[in-house]
């Protein structure tokens, strides 16, 4: 955590390469909806006071791709809420590459309740 900045860095391994040096694009996009969506849930544990994170799900989001993300070493993630209301929260987030940002997201991530499958998963 830095302030409302939930950070993570990751490094890809050759099977994650879309092509020779360059990082696939769906695997930008789940690192991007996952640490989103954890980012959700975390601040929607603040907001309402309690002691552990919600069951959190994606309910939309949009990935930017900027340039191509080069695996040469790890990829560095940013996320932070942009608006929370009620059990559903807006996320905005980049991955940085090289000392680029090479992509960004935009998600609304939901506080599930129980009877859902993603209820207490945990």
């Amino acid at each position: 955590m830095e302030g409302d900045l939930v950070v993570a860095d990751w490094t890809p391994l050759e099977h994650h390469q879309a092509f020779p040096g360059v990082l696939n694009g769906g695997i930008i996009g789940a690192l991007l909806d996952c640490h989103c969506n954890w980012t959700a849930a975390y601040h929607l544990m603040k907001t309402q006071g309690v002691d552990s994170p919600p069951c959190t799900v994606t309910a939309d989001y949009s990935i930017t791709l900027k340039r191509p993300t080069p695996m040469s070493g790890p990829v560095h993630l940013e996320a932070k809420p942009v608006e929370i209301q009620g059990d559903r929260a807006v996320i905005e987030g980049t991955l940085t590459a090289g000392g680029k940002v090479t992509a960004t997201c935009r998600g609304t991530f939901v506080a599930v309740k129980p009877g859902h499958p993603a209820y207490h998963r945990w």
